[in-house]
């Protein structure tokens, strides 16, 4: 079964950093554009930052460009969010997703997480 796992959500204070992971169980992340998105109660969800399967090329959106990153470490099968100067409204369910193709940020995701917590609040 393909699935992917998120990890590293927490409970974090306002201007503080938290790495969160992604891994896959039953395939390789190799040959996947990678994504990170997340969704805050009542709110759509959006797209923060893509990654291409080479891990050569990445996006961010605005709202969190210069504050987070996305990493990818092939050999190990994942990909990272490094989230620096958090803030209260960052507070969401963020979910990893992969998209086949060698694009950096897909027009669709074949696979999702489950999401992993963040809440940014002192």
């Amino acid at each position: 079964q393909l699935q992917l796992v998120e990890s590293g959500g927490g409970l974090v204070q306002p201007g503080g950093s938290l790495r969160l992971s992604c891994t896959a169980s039953g395939f390789t992340l190799k040959y996947f554009a990678m994504a990170w998105f997340r969704q805050a109660p009542g709110k759509e969800r959006e797209r923060l930052s893509c990654i291409d399967s080479s891990g050569s090329s990445t996006r961010h959106a605005d709202s969190v460009k210069g504050r987070f990153t996305i990493s990818r470490a092939r050999a190990q099968n994942m990909v990272y969010l490094q989230m620096h100067s958090l803030k209260p409204e960052d507070t969401a369910d963020y979910y990893c997703a992969a998209a086949g193709g060698t694009m950096t940020c897909a027009p669709e995701y074949d696979f999702w997480g489950q999401g992993t917590q963040v809440t940014v609040s002192s």
